[in-house]
Parts: structure tokens; C-alpha cells; sequence
């Protein structure tokens, strides 16, 4: 018996020490990103060896990307979008399957101990065809639990498990809804929370300039500051159209008084933490953000329409200022997690990172 001990002990501390793991994120959105640039530095306070795949987006079109060092990049699989509504017929047409096929059987997955996957579907379906064990970690996997929305059914919940499985799934969402899901795994502010009034940050990133910028002039009360695929800052009166930049972005998000954006549960989780007003747009086609604005709503954390109005932007701006929503750490308990072998209850873990909020709003 002390010997299967002793045998038992030294595995674990194999395991520890020379734990190497290939995380895969779907980059189609910023806050898979953004989940992984907050789960890079607990992994490596841990002493776990990790590379990175991204796919769903073009390898030009990714930004600040120092903190995965020299990462892989695959075709993958993502929405096409006319404006803010899917386009079902270029995201038909324009993956392509073969491709997809030919990534995952080609993925080398030697002398990895383990596949976390960020709802990316090359390194969740290698891992899954070749036997290798496999844990998911995305807002997308709260969807395989009962949410209260309308769209978050069985189909939803097919979709999940085929676009990207993992042995073990971890969901993250703004409540547990008594249920086994995690709290947003976002970064900690970047810049101290202050309110500029009448600030208004805007990320709307395949809408058209040329549309939104008139109906933001006519809202002449407040300032615009409008995220888009531009090479130079450029001002056009209460309208302030800036490139993409993630510090940029944080600045303005810090200070400003509001947000509208679409659905997505990265940049919301953000500005809930900041304490901002959120006027949320959902990607009309795209289940998962219209479950999200749905329960935003549910919850009473923001307001969501269909259309840009300058009337319904004055109402919302006269609106009282929220509360910021406390977030807890999850990237360093989900680190440890991982590197002790993912063989600890996922229930006690889920417990211990809530726990952590209900101390901090009962204080």
C-alpha cells in the first residue's frame, strides 16, 4: 500500500513539473483574447509550459498579441457578418470544411499533456479524435446548462458540443443560476474607474462608418469615441473615430459614462466591471449573443435595442449611473486546477470562485 502510495505521489509530481498543454482560442471575438491574455500569466505562475493556436480570424488582423509568444495560427471556422446580422450565406460558402478537416487531422499533439480549448474547434476536435484529454473554457459551455433566456435550448446546446467538445466543459456567465458556472474570466481594470459625462465608447466593429457616424451627430449632447478598423485617430465633431488598440480601448472604457456595443460577453463583462451604462445591439442571427442580451436584460444590467436611435441614446444617457459588478479572480484558482491534473471536483472550484463574490458583496 505505501508503495502504491509512494508510486501515486511521484506521478503527480511528474505531472507538476513537466505539465505542457496546447490552448486553443477561437479568435473570431476579442474576448476569447481577451480570456486567454488573463489565463497566460496564472498558467505560468503555475510553471505550466503552454503554447497557443488561434484561428477564425485572418493572422493579419490580430493585435497586441505579445503575451503568447510564437503561437500558431489555423483557418478554423467564424460568423460573416453584413453590418450586425449574420450572414448565412457567406458563412456557408466562405468555410471551408476540407480545410478544417485537413488542420485537425494534421495537428501534432505529442508530448502535450493536455488541450484547453477557448470554443476553438481545431485543438477540441484533434484532441477529441486522438484521445487526448481535453478542458473547455468559454462562456460558450454555459449554454450546455439551463439558462433563462429563450434561445439557450437543445439546439443551442447540440451546436456547443459540435463546434468545439471538451472532455470538460467550463462555462463562465454573470449569475450561476444554481447551476455548475463559473463567473466571467475577464482581466482586472487595466485603469482606475472615473466618469467623464456624456462619454460614450462605441464598438460596433462590422457596422458602417459611414451610417452610425450621422446618427451619433445628431445626439449632440455627448461624445462618441467610435472603435473601428481605421489606420489614424480622426475627429468629426462630437464623433471621435479611433484604430483598434487594446490600451486605447481600456482608456477610454475606464472614463467614459457609457457603452454600446453588440453582445458579446467579453466587452460587456468589462464594462459591467467598470460600472458603466451598456447599450447593447445583438448580432441579429448570432444565438449566442441574443441569448446574451436576453439575459442582460433578465438581470437588469443594461439596456438592448435593435437599431441606433438618438432618442433612445438621450433616454438611456439620462438613465442612473450602475454599480460596478464585482468579478472575481478565476484565472488562478482554474490555473491551479490545471496544473494539479484536473482531477479535483469542478464543483469545488465553482464553489470557491463564487464564494469569492458573495464575500465581497456581503462585506
Amino acid at each position: 500500500m505505501q508503495l502504491l502510495r509512494l508510486r501515486s505521489f511521484l506521478s503527480y509530481l511528474c505531472w507538476s513539473e513537466l505539465m505542457r498543454i496546447l490552448y486553443g482560442v477561437q479568435a473570431t471575438g476579442n474576448g476569447h483574447i481577451t480570456r486567454a491574455r488573463v489565463m497566460a500569466p496564472a498558467l505560468e505562475k503555475e510553471g505550466v509550459e503552454v503554447d497557443y493556436l488561434f484561428s477564425g480570424r485572418e493572422p493579419e488582423k490580430l493585435f497586441n498579441m505579445e503575451p503568447f509568444g510564437e503561437y500558431q495560427c489555423r483557418r478554423g471556422l467564424t460568423f460573416y457578418m453584413q453590418g450586425s446580422k449574420v450572414d448565412h450565406w457567406k458563412t456557408f460558402t466562405k468555410n471551408n470544411a476540407f480545410q478544417l478537416l485537413k488542420d485537425i487531422k494534421s495537428l501534432d499533439l505529442a508530448g502535450y499533456d493536455l488541450v484547453v480549448t477557448d470554443f476553438e474547434p481545431v485543438t477540441a476536435w484533434a484532441a477529441k479524435l486522438k484521445g487526448l484529454k481535453s478542458v473547455g473554457i468559454a462562456h460558450q459551455y454555459a449554454f450546455l446548462h439551463d439558462l433563462p433566456d429563450r434561445k439557450s435550448g437543445p439546439l443551442l446546446k447540440t451546436q456547443v458540443k459540435s463546434f468545439a467538445p471538451a472532455d470538460i466543459p467550463i462555462g463562465l456567465h454573470w449569475d450561476r443560476f444554481d447551476q455548475g458556472i463559473c463567473p466571467p474570466l475577464i482581466q482586472k481594470p487595466l485603469f482606475s474607474p472615473s466618469l467623464t459625462e456624456n462619454k460614450v465608447v462605441v464598438y460596433l466593429p462590422h457596422d458602417d462608418l459611414e451610417v452610425m457616424v450621422p446618427i451619433f451627430k445628431q445626439c449632440n449632447q455627448a461624445h462618441f469615441f467610435i472603435y473601428s478598423s481605421v489606420d489614424q485617430p480622426l475627429d468629426q465633431g462630437n464623433c471621435h473615430i479611433r484604430p483598434f488598440s487594446r490600451m486605447g480601448f481600456q482608456q477610454d472604457l475606464s472614463d467614459c459614462e457609457g457603452v454600446i456595443c453588440n453582445s458579446g460577453f467579453g466587452l460587456l463583462s468589462e464594462a459591467l466591471q467598470y460600472g458603466k451604462k451598456i447599450m447593447t445591439l445583438p448580432q441579429k442571427g448570432q444565438a449566442e449573443q441574443e441569448s446574451n442580451a436576453e439575459v442582460l436584460e433578465i438581470l437588469d444590467l443594461g439596456r438592448v435595442v435593435s437599431v441606433l436611435d438618438c432618442q433612445k441614446i438621450g433616454a438611456w444617457l439620462e438613465s442612473s449611473q450602475p454599480e460596478a459588478f464585482f468579478i472575481p479572480d478565476v484565472a488562478t484558482p482554474l490555473a491551479k486546477w490545471i496544473k494539479a491534473g484536473c482531477n479535483e471536483s469542478i464543483e469545488s472550484l465553482i464553489e470557491e470562485t463564487w464564494l469569492a463574490q458573495t464575500d465581497y458583496v456581503t462585506a
